[in-house]
């Protein structure tokens, strides 16, 4: 995330050099707490795959399609095939409002 200090993106750059998945702490609290208390009434949740809910939330971070790419070690396609049906089970026409979607879930799941 664009706040996370400096020597926390140097770890997560680290990270995902050596192969791995990185998730800074407070991405990583999120996904536990929806873990332990079970998806919440959204519905996104139960709409989309467990791949597509990682697409979405990356997007709702701010990250772009060849970033999520390198981060799930996708191809660019997957991704954007992602994006796509993420769309359509959500009801989206374009884009920007995948994007707005994408951030109002994040928000709105952190707090």
């Amino acid at each position: 995330m664009k706040e996370e200090a400096t020597e926390e993106l140097l770890t997560a750059i680290r990270t995902v050099l050596n192969g791995e998945v990185y998730a800074s702490r407070r991405l990583a609290a999120v996904i536990l707490k929806k873990f332990l208390r079970g998806s919440p009434g959204d519905g996104i949740s139960d709409k989309l795959s467990d791949r597509e809910l990682q697409v979405f939330q990356f997007l709702g971070t701010g990250m772009g399609t060849r970033e999520i790419a390198s981060q799930l070690h996708l191809s660019i396609k997957t991704v954007e095939t992602h994006r796509e049906n993420i769309k359509h089970k959500l009801s989206l026409t374009d884009s920007p409002s995948l994007m707005r979607a994408a951030q109002q879930w994040v928000e709105t799941t952190v707090h």
